[in-house]
C-alpha cells in the first residue's frame, strides 16, 4: 500500500496538465483529416506499443486480480468515450474552449470523491474548487450559436473523465501505472477491432482506415506518445494524493491549453476569458501551497 504524498501528487498532475493540452493540439491538428476510429486506435496502439516493451524489460507482470480487470476493462471504456468525445469537440471548437467547457470535470470529481469514495474534503479546498469553478464560467462563454450540439461534446467529456478518474483512484495503488497503461491499450484495441471492421463493411467515414502521409504519421505517433506519458503521470499522480487534492490543480490545464491555442492557432482570449484564466491559476496554486504548508506541520508517516 502507497502512503498519500500529496506533494509529489500534485507535481505529477501539474506535468499532466502541462502534456494533456499538447497532445489536445496536435489531436486537433490531425484530426481535421483522419477518421475519428483510425486516430482514438491508432492512440491505443501506440500506447501500447510502447509500455509492453518496457514491461518485458523491467520484469514487471501484466497480472491483474479479477476486480481490478474488471475495473481496467471499464477504465478503458470510459477513456475511449472520452478521448473521441474530445476528439470530436476540437473540430468544432478552439483549443481552450473546448478544454475549458470540459472543465467542469475537476468540480464533478471533487463531489465524486466527497460522496462516493467518503475522501475527506475540507472547507477551504471545497472553496478553493468553487473559486475555480467559477474562473471557468468566465472563460467558457460558449456560442451554441456558432457552433450548435457539438459545443455539449467537452460536457460529455467532463462526466466521462470525472468516473475515469474515479475508477483510477479504486486501482492506482493496486497496480502498477505502466501495466495498467499497457493493459489498458490492449484490451482498447479489442474493443476497437470490430467497430472498424464493421465500419469497413457498411463503408462509415468515421470508422473507415485511410492512408497517412509521412508528415501527418509523425503527428498521429505524437499523439499516442503525448497521451500515454500524460496518462502515466495522471495514475501516478493518484497513488499518491486523493482525488478531492488534485481536483483543484487541473483548473491549470486551462491556462497552458490558452498559451498553446495561441502558439499554434493563433487563438487568443478576450479580457474576461483572461480573468477567468487568473482565477482558475490562482485557485490552483492556493492549493499548491496549502498542501506544502501542511505537509510541513503533518507528523511523520510511521
Amino acid at each position: 500500500m502507497t502512503h498519500d504524498r500529496p506533494l509529489l501528487g500534485i507535481g505529477l498532475m501539474l506535468c499532466f496538465c502541462v502534456l494533456a493540452p499538447l497532445g489536445d493540439a496536435v489531436v486537433k491538428i490531425i484530426g481535421q483529416t483522419v477518421p475519428l476510429g483510425q486516430l482514438v486506435f491508432a492512440r491505443f496502439a501506440i500506447q501500447a506499443a510502447i509500455l509492453f516493451p518496457i514491461i518485458w524489460m523491467s520484469g514487471r507482470t501484466c497480472r491483474m486480480n479479477a476486480r481490478v480487470f474488471r475495473l481496467t476493462v471499464i477504465r478503458t471504456l470510459l477513456h475511449i468515450i472520452g478521448i473521441a468525445a474530445m476528439v470530436s469537440a476540437l473540430r468544432f471548437l478552439p483549443l481552450a474552449d473546448a478544454v475549458a467547457i470540459a472543465f467542469v470535470m475537476p468540480f464533478l470529481m471533487l463531489l465524486l470523491g466527497k460522496y462516493v469514495l467518503g475522501e475527506e474534503v475540507g472547507s477551504r479546498r471545497l472553496m478553493a474548487c468553487v473559486v475555480g469553478f467559477i474562473g471557468t464560467l468566465l472563460v467558457i462563454q460558449p456560442s451554441f450559436s456558432e457552433v450548435g450540439a457539438p459545443a455539449l461534446l467537452p460536457l460529455v467529456v467532463a462526466v466521462v473523465f470525472a468516473l475515469f478518474m474515479l475508477v483510477t483512484r479504486q486501482i492506482a495503488k493496486e497496480t502498477d501505472p505502466i501495466s495498467l497503461q499497457a493493459v489498458s491499450g490492449a484490451v482498447a484495441m479489442l474493443i476497437l477491432t470490430p467497430f472498424l471492421f464493421l465500419g469497413a463493411i457498411w463503408d462509415l467515414p468515421e470508422l473507415s482506415l485511410v492512408q497517412i502521409p509521412q508528415k501527418e504519421t509523425w503527428l498521429l505517433l505524437s499523439t499516442g506518445i503525448l497521451g500515454t506519458l500524460a496518462h502515466l503521470l495522471m495514475t501516478w499522480s493518484l497513488r499518491y494524493a486523493p482525488s478531492a487534492t488534485l481536483a483543484p490543480m487541473q483548473y491549470l490545464e486551462i491556462p497552458f491549453a490558452t498559451l498553446m491555442g495561441w502558439a499554434i492557432f493563433g487563438d487568443l482570449p478576450n479580457s474576461l476569458a483572461s480573468l477567468g484564466i487568473m482565477i482558475t491559476m490562482s485557485s490552483g496554486l492556493y492549493i499548491l501551497f496549502r498542501e506544502r504548508t501542511m505537509s510541513r506541520v503533518a507528523p511523520p508517516v510511521p
